[in-house]
């Protein structure tokens, strides 16, 4: 696979922990399912990749999403400043 991108790992470096990619109303109901479970909830854009120089293999071309990239988040969550995860299963 390819790399990751450098914004992606500063969040990962602060605790961040990467889901998944969502519109509404999906998205609006996954944030409220993490922030009533706990979680500090992120959302990224989607970022914007070149497809005809995207590497096929990273899976970074997002032709999919194009004209309806604005649309899109990226869910990120993390444990409450103070709490640990393993605090949430017990």
């Amino acid at each position: 696979m390819g790399e990751r991108p450098k914004r992606e790992d500063e969040l990962i470096k602060d605790g961040w922990t990467k889901h998944f990619l969502a519109n509404e109303p999906r998205l609006s109901e996954a944030v409220e399912l993490y922030r009533s479970t706990g979680y500090e909830v992120h959302l990224e854009p989607l970022p914007l990749v070149d497809c005809d120089s995207a590497d096929e293999e990273s899976g970074e071309c997002r032709a999919c999403f194009k004209g309806f990239e604005d649309q899109y988040k990226t869910i990120y969550t993390r444990s409450k400043i103070g709490e640990s995860e393993e605090d949430d299963f017990w």
